[in-house]
């Protein structure tokens, strides 16, 4: 008995009949803080057993002394004694009843759950940390995705309030900068719908901001770091227009917690976002400002990029309008032309026309794709069409000729270029009649449309690409223009279409036209983008010919 007593690591005593300690061993003293002698006499549940909050536990619910009246043994995985010193100690504990000289009786094992205890919130604690960085990081792949999903800097924007909102805020603002130093708030968010809802008196154009203003907003603007603020910070008395509106929006939202951040790249500062949240979220604290001030550098560059292309698409668009010569006034046609860019990329592309009168009451019309779609296929356009030009006026022969002629000198001045074209000679006959000469590098066939809406799509003179090396003789072929016909040249952006086969978009090309027949020519060309365009992808350039009456 001495033996198992002093050595088990377990707290053991044993109990009479009425539920008095008769026997302990060292361990239960020390985990209970009690001596054997305080404990040795004392009704084991009054001295020791507790609810979790300190209070008395009913007798009725003890597991000892449920051990003591029952033939199985007790079991608790958790329950709670009190120490001398007061403190609270969870214990798992197990009773069995005993025969005492013939006498009932029972005894009591338990073990300390504090290591236990403390191992689980430490764990516990460890998996939070775990989650929070989780979704942090779950939350920062998503705002990357979103930021890079548009390069309409003001969507990205709108898209990014959406996402922080209600996930790390109850309020997401954003304020741009102009050039000229003015300030545009392009979104605000709340969690709440009806909030959202009257939100956007918020939005627009604010009163520019004062240079000399110690307010939390104009400080960020002006270059310094990310702020954290609480609802006594945002009560500026600065009375300035735009502090003034500052503080109306705070007094509706009526924040308990603000972080303020710049949205900055290593040249400037491009504007503001403002996170807030409202009672009873908890505030913010220094791990949430160095997120949102991550989250703000990545919006900043964002808006940067934007920034850049935006400016580079204008120029290239510029480029490209200059690139392509304006149609001359002939008297006798009536002429219209459309070119629509990509919808992504540089705006700048190989799809391009000309026309040109030429002696002897010649019209040159030319519609043409060069392959690529940046500033080089831009570049080899051009020399294609100034060669085209020079070839037509010192050749003045079949268009076959002309292009035969110039797909020998290609390859000594433009390398590896390829690219295809359709030229046109528009030629006045007795009577004014009209009638079409031309001949197709590779390239869709130009379509005749009747003023009674009969079409046909112009073959027989088709011939190889631009830039293949290959000798071939080229072919020339001749339909004579009806009185009111329009002849249409495109590039094949227009027929192409990701979910249609080509010979489908020719024919749906086709039918559009034969319903457009009886518009004016530009009407003609407008309706004719429109309504081909659905989901290309590709540049598209359009000429039009028809002869007036």
């Amino acid at each position: 008995m001495r033996a198992l007593l002093h050595g088990v690591h377990l707290g053991l005593y044993i109990l009479d009949e009425c539920g008095r300690i008769i026997m302990t061993n060292p361990y239960a003293e020390q985990v209970l803080g009690r001596s054997a002698r305080e404990l040795i006499g004392a009704d084991a549940h009054d001295l020791l057993h507790r609810n979790p909050d300190g209070s008395k536990l009913p007798r009725s619910q003890c597991p000892q002394i449920q051990a003591l009246e029952m033939a199985d043994s007790v079991h608790t995985e958790e329950t709670w004694f009190v120490r001398s010193d007061g403190e609270l100690v969870p214990l798992g504990l197990m009773g069995a009843a005993i025969q005492l000289d013939g006498r009932l009786g029972a005894v009591v094992l338990f073990y300390d759950l504090r290591r236990h205890k403390a191992i689980e919130q430490e764990q516990a604690a460890h998996l939070s940390v775990l989650e929070e960085l989780t979704g942090r990081l779950s939350l920062m792949a998503e705002i990357s995705t979103v930021l890079a999903s548009t390069l309409d800097k003001e969507e990205a924007l709108r898209r990014l309030t959406r996402l922080v909102v209600p996930r790390l805020a109850d309020w997401a603002v954003i304020d741009l900068l102009g050039p000229g130093g003015e300030l545009r708030r392009v979104s605000i968010v709340s969690g709440n719908r009806e909030d959202n809802a009257r939100a956007r008196q918020w939005e627009g154009v604010l009163p520019a901001p004062d240079q000399l203003s110690h307010s939390p907003m104009a400080r960020v603007l002006r270059g310094s770091p990310s702020v954290l603020l609480t609802g006594h910070d945002l009560a500026s008395r600065d009375g300035s227009p735009f502090c003034v509106f500052q503080r109306r929006l705070f007094d509706h939202i009526r924040p308990t917690s603000v972080v303020i951040a710049p949205l900055r790249t290593p040249r400037r500062v491009l504007g503001a976002i403002s996170l807030a949240r409202c009672a009873p979220t908890p505030d913010f604290d220094m791990p949430d400002l160095s997120l949102i001030d991550d989250i703000a550098g990545r919006a900043g560059l964002s808006v940067d990029n934007a920034d850049m292309y935006e400016v580079q698409r204008r120029i290239a668009e510029t480029m490209q309008r200059h690139l392509i010569s304006p149609l001359p006034a002939i008297e006798e046609l009536e002429l219209a032309a459309r070119y629509q860019p990509a919808p992504r990329g540089s705006r700048v592309g190989g799809d391009w026309y000309d026309a040109f009168p030429l002696p002897g009451g010649l019209t040159a019309l030319v519609i043409g794709d060069v392959t690529g779609h940046d500033l080089q296929a831009a570049a080899d356009m051009s020399q294609i069409r100034n060669m085209l030009r020079t070839m037509a006026w010192a050749e003045r022969t079949s268009p076959s000729r002309v292009v035969a002629r110039l797909d020998e000198a290609l390859p000594y001045i433009a390398g590896d270029l390829m690219a295809t074209l359709v030229l046109a000679l528009a030629e006045r006959r007795e009577r004014g009649r009209w009638r079409l000469r031309w001949t197709s590098a590779g390239h869709p066939p130009p379509l005749l449309v009747g003023d009674d809406g009969g079409t046909v799509f112009l073959e027989g003179a088709e011939g190889l690409l631009l830039g293949t090396g290959l000798a071939m003789e080229r072919t020339d072929a001749v339909v004579p223009i009806p009185p009111g016909g329009t002849v249409l040249l495109y590039t094949d952006g227009l027929i192409e279409n990701r979910e249609e086969s080509l010979d489908e978009g020719m024919s749906r090309l086709s039918r559009h036209a034969a319903a457009l027949a009886g518009l004016p020519l530009p009407m003609f060309c407008t309706e004719i983008l429109g309504r081909m365009r659905n989901d290309v992808m590709d540049d598209v350039a359009l000429l039009a010919l028809r002869p007036r009456s």
